[in-house]
């Protein structure tokens, strides 16, 4: 890999009229943005549906497209939908923030007006993209019915013979729901349309597209429902140990994150296909793809069922090399980002070492007192990593700096040299830009210069995240020629030579 810059900004988080972030002209803008700015990556996050809390880390699906980042205006020039339909309807009020609750409401009453105009003369390639997908889409489609039938509560509420997928029910409840399966389809044709056509505008503009794919899936799943024997489950269906990760000096009792852990001696012995599908499916939407909680693949923690926390979790062994040894037997040699945060052990670093993917390195995390062996100091850094100020889990710099404890803020600035005159912020992207990792990933809150106002998530906590989206105007050409310097000045350039006019790009 050669030296390249890029932005962290989950679609969700573009501006726009209809309440949150599309693959519409917004995304385009902001390619756009990227390209004359000198950049050469987006990492976008997961774009799959969400569930519980809002979070694209508990999706319904590992294969499916979040409905709300379909674009109605492209849908609207298409001729499947109305301006009227949905120009009128009340998205939020707060342009700086996605509602959720506002888009639960609105969003799917509009789309289905776009897919009854779709399904009542199907495009030719329709049928083609069903049966290409149908590995996932039909289970997932009829998922999706059956929570609607049954007031969106968990599968695992269902009555017994769905839980169980007894055939003769599943075929009844098919016919039974056959148009909710339908629509449940269509959104999806439309939502991969628009995305390869997102895809190919990146492509256009050397933009690489970085992935994220969570390790775990989420109880209620379309994945969990449709193969329960790849988990951990007892013989009523549900799990007996879940994932999260230990007590540390950040968080008293751990973090119980609940996801139904795998059953990694039967993924074994049969070749892993499962994961498979689920990693070669997702290698074939991005160029570059970041595999979260690395480190569970090595050794992984698991928390008896039920109990209130993390606490009386133990660490089990992972499937190890050998796992990603059949994933590239069968998938070849792809580009992965290891997400290697937290607490490295010697076993962890030889993992690493031997899988050959390179890791992340922090910058916020380097001056951490809690943390006396910090390999986040960035004369410590190699160029097989991807470096960040933060990422979507952290507060922006700004943030930090005026929250975390005195004596690693102190660190930090002199560390850093920071000063106010330049920005604070600025001089910890120029330590980013000018360390030596290949790749280097500024988070756009942080660019921006943004406090608090401009975090993305905050782990372990429910209620306001994944809500923040892009200020109007703040996009500028003079931004744009700040980045583009600071890329000239640190070798991180595209280096293909193309060049283009600074011009004013305002979103």
């Amino acid at each position: 890999m050669t030296r390249q810059g890029g932005i962290l900004l989950p679609l969700t988080a573009l501006p726009g009229p209809w309440g949150v972030g599309t693959l519409g002209r917004e995304a385009e803008r902001f390619l756009d943005f990227l390209q004359a700015a000198g950049q050469s990556c987006w990492q976008i996050l997961p774009i799959g549906p969400t569930g519980f809390g809002d979070s694209p880390y508990q999706s319904f699906s590992s294969f499916a497209g979040n409905p709300y980042l379909i674009d109605l205006d492209l849908l609207a020039e298409e001729g499947l939908l109305e301006r009227g339909e949905y120009a009128h309807l009340d998205w939020g009020s707060d342009p700086g923030r996605v509602d959720y609750g506002v888009l639960y409401h609105l969003r799917l009453p509009v789309l289905r007006r776009a897919c009854e105009r779709l399904l009542s003369e199907p495009p030719e390639d329709y049928p083609e993209f069903c049966r290409e997908n149908s590995f996932w889409l039909e289970d997932y489609a009829l998922f999706m019915a059956l929570k609607g039938a049954f007031g969106g509560g968990s599968w695992q509420a269902w009555p017994e013979e769905l839980r169980r997928r007894e055939a003769d029910t599943l075929e009844v409840w098919r016919a039974s729901l056959a148009g909710e399966c339908a629509f449940w389809r269509a959104v999806q044709y439309l939502f991969f349309r628009q995305w390869r056509a997102f895809r190919a505008k990146a492509k256009e503009r050397g933009i690489s597209l970085m992935g994220d794919l969570p390790i775990y899936v989420a109880e209620d799943s379309a994945d969990v429902w449709a193969a329960p024997e790849q988990f951990q489950l007892d013989e009523d269906l549900h799990p007996t140990e879940v994932a999260g990760v230990p007590p540390d000096a950040f968080t008293e009792l751990g973090q119980l994150w609940g996801n139904p852990l795998y059953d990694w001696a039967r993924m074994a012995g049969e070749g892993y296909r499962w994961w498979v599908r689920r990693l070669g499916y997702q290698l074939s939407l991005y160029d570059i793809l970041r595999l979260d909680h690395f480190r569970g693949f090595e050794s992984y923690f698991a928390i008896p069922a039920g109990d209130p926390d993390a606490r009386r979790g133990v660490w089990r062994k992972g499937p190890g090399v050998e796992f990603f040894r059949c994933m590239e037997d069968a998938l070849g040699r792809r580009a992965i980002v290891a997400e290697d945060l937290g607490y490295h052990t010697d076993a962890l670093r030889a993992f690493l070492t031997e899988v050959g993917y390179p890791g992340m390195k922090v910058l916020q995390f380097a001056f951490d007192s809690r943390d006396t062996g910090s390999g986040y100091l960035p004369h410590t850094y190699t160029q097989n990593c991807v470096a960040y100020t933060g990422t979507h889990d952290n507060d922006t710099v700004l943030g930090w700096l005026n929250s975390a404890p005195e004596a690693d803020t102190a660190y930090a600035r002199a560390y850093l040299r920071l000063n106010e005159a330049e920005g604070e912020h600025w001089g910890m992207l120029r330590a980013l830009w000018g360390c030596v990792a290949d790749l280097a990933i500024a988070p756009l809150g942080d660019i921006l210069g943004l406090g608090s106002e401009g975090r993305i998530n905050t782990p372990s906590t429910l209620g306001g995240n994944w809500t923040w989206r892009v200020p109007e105007g703040v996009l500028t050409g003079e931004l744009v020629r700040a980045l583009r310097r600071e890329m000239a000045l640190y070798g991180r350039l595209p280096v293909d030579g193309w060049d283009c006019q600074m011009h004013e790009i305002v979103v």
